[in-house]
């Protein structure tokens, strides 16, 4: 009897001891997580915000006026859908950061390109590049509409200006992030440097240069509210600078959560795609 109730206290530790084997393994350096235990983490991450938000909102803590509630704010989202134009403006908001960002795209790609590979291009691109990109796009507003006048290509200059400059440098850098060796093997093959810059540099290059879009991406979302004070009269962030004026916090908060929501699709596309087209890479 002693020996069986001795073996029977003696099971459970090896079964906490994995416990908390596998708890430590979550929380190590650059540890790994099921899909399972991301999603947990995840909506964790979601939902704990919302709720210390209703908390705050329900215990009077903080005026409705300034803090409404999640449940106002969804009032809020309704009536802006059936009743004041919500497809209109999500639709050009969207329309604007798409042209806006992939103007900025086409012609900053082949800049960092050049940048990124010769030191001539270096030197002549990147010191007006860098001088450029600390000056806010705020500050371009005036000239834009001087420039551009008050109608769409004003609002798509605005999210030209705040995305172009630091999508040059940074695509500069990815690409010079490929290893010498790869380019010195292409030139032991008899590589020409068109061959190289389009066989080898870009290619090698393009998981770094698709997710600096993922991060330029976001930027462009942020300057949608700025690029809509130049003479707008729709769009998201247009509606979130009219509701300012008549202290309409909650569809404040409604218009930030559909830009937020915005970007965050965009985003995952950007990774699907990134998945689709490396999936050697989704291992690191």
């Amino acid at each position: 009897m002693n020996a069986s109730t001795a073996e029977i206290s003696v099971k459970p530790a090896p079964v906490e001891a994995l416990e908390k084997s596998a708890s430590r393994k979550h929380w190590s350096i650059r540890g790994q997580l099921t899909r399972r235990q991301f999603t947990t983490y995840a909506v964790a991450g979601v939902l704990i915000p919302i709720l210390l938000w209703a908390f705050f909102n329900e215990a009077a803590i903080v005026p409705k006026i300034f803090l409404p509630g999640p449940v106002d704010v969804a009032k809020r989202f309704g009536s802006w859908v059936l009743n004041e134009g919500f497809a209109a403006d999500l639709s050009i908001s969207v329309q604007r950061v798409t042209v806006g960002f992939l103007a900025s795209l086409v012609i900053a790609l082949p800049l960092g390109l050049l940048a990124g590979t010769f030191k001539p291009a270096e030197a002549f691109l990147e010191p007006a590049m860098d001088f450029v990109r600390y000056m806010p796009a705020v500050a371009f507003v005036p000239l834009v509409m001087l420039w551009c006048g008050v109608g769409e290509l004003s609002k798509i200059a605005i999210i030209f200006i705040g995305t172009f400059f630091q999508m040059v440098l940074m695509f500069a850098d990815d690409v010079r992030k490929v290893p010498m060796q790869q380019i010195e093997a292409a030139q032991t093959m008899g590589g020409t440097r068109r061959e190289i810059l389009y066989k080898v540099i870009l290619p090698s290059a393009a998981p770094s240069l698709l997710t600096t879009c993922r991060i330029t991406l976001g930027w462009a979302w942020t300057y949608l509210v700025v690029a809509e004070i130049v003479a707008a009269n729709s769009g998201l962030g247009y509606a979130v600078l009219k509701a300012q004026r008549f202290l309409q916090t909650d569809k404040i908060f409604a218009g930030l959560i559909v830009i937020g929501f915005l970007g965050l699709i965009q985003d995952q596309l950007l990774r699907a795609l990134h998945h689709a087209l490396f999936p050697y890479l989704r291992g690191r």
